[in-house]
């Protein structure tokens, strides 16, 4: 993914603080937003985390309208929900990059709506740059970039042992209109058990569109596939018949590098003692 604002220059702010972090050579300290136990399971991969790295990007969402009765994706919405995103995710990635990161795990991507403008969003992406303890680069992700992932340091440990890798962590978005149902009709499904199929039909049409951007971010990367994929939906202050379906994933490969590849690790039985 890259920058659509074609603007990924890091406050100052942020060059300061990621001055103190251990970056090769350097003897500062890690931050993490990594559970105890995802930071046990991260050493025991063989990585180290380096830093928090985040990236922010406060976006104006642009004005659509949909035609009252028809399903309709809002492809400007779509487009602004995309690309905030994306400069948020370019710009994490490049704190990670300062800090000569491998990657960056556990990445969570947040939407919040901003109290003086009710068209203003802003978009953080926040997650752990970690380095291969060995200096490895067979770990790094697309153009020799950090690798970013959504997967907890529990699901890193366990992809790493089934032979893969993260990759990159791909989306896809689609911000659609739900036609609204006549009046007509409205009376006529009264007492009734009957299906709303303009209803099906727009929801089962907005999710696979995102799934299959999601799905085509990954191709394009040659990823074998993608783990961990939630589709999340919601409304962001427009019309009430206006939703954003949202794809997210982590694209993942096997791991080539015999000098990486772990010993594959052989499922175990685990039984709850809970009831």
């Amino acid at each position: 993914m890259t920058d659509q604002s074609g603007d990924n220059v890091l406050p100052e702010g942020a060059l300061d603080r990621l001055k103190g972090t251990v970056t090769g050579d350097h003897r500062g300290i890690f931050t993490s937003d990594l559970s105890v136990n995802e930071f046990l399971l991260v050493r025991e991969a063989g990585f180290e985390p380096v830093a928090l790295v985040m990236g922010s990007c406060i976006y104006h969402v642009g004005i659509q309208y949909g035609k009252w009765s028809q399903n309709q994706e809002m492809d400007v919405l779509s487009q602004a929900m995309y690309s905030a995103r994306e400069a948020a995710m370019s710009r994490m990635r490049q704190e990670a990059a300062d800090v000569k990161a491998d990657g960056i795990v556990g990445v969570r991507l947040e939407v919040k709506l901003l109290p003086w403008d009710t068209n203003l969003l802003e978009f953080i992406a926040i997650g752990t740059a970690i380095v291969h303890s060995s200096g490895s680069q067979a770990f790094k992700g697309p153009n020799g970039q950090p690798f970013t992932s959504d997967l907890s340091g529990q699901d890193f440990w366990t992809l790493l042992q089934s032979g893969h890798r993260p990759l990159e962590m791909v989306m896809g978005s689609c911000v659609y209109h739900i036609a609204h149902q006549g009046t007509m009709r409205s009376l006529g499904n009264i007492g009734k058990n009957t299906e709303i199929a303009i209803f099906s039909q727009a929801l089962y049409s907005a999710r696979e569109l995102a799934m299959d951007r999601m799905q085509k971010e990954a191709m394009s990367v040659n990823a074998e596939g993608v783990t961990g994929v939630v589709v999340h939906e919601k409304n962001y202050n427009w019309d009430s018949h206006v939703i954003e379906f949202f794809a997210i994933g982590t694209a993942v490969v096997p791991i080539n590098d015999e000098s990486i590849s772990p010993e594959l690790a052989k499922p175990q039985v685990v039984l709850s003692v809970n009831g």
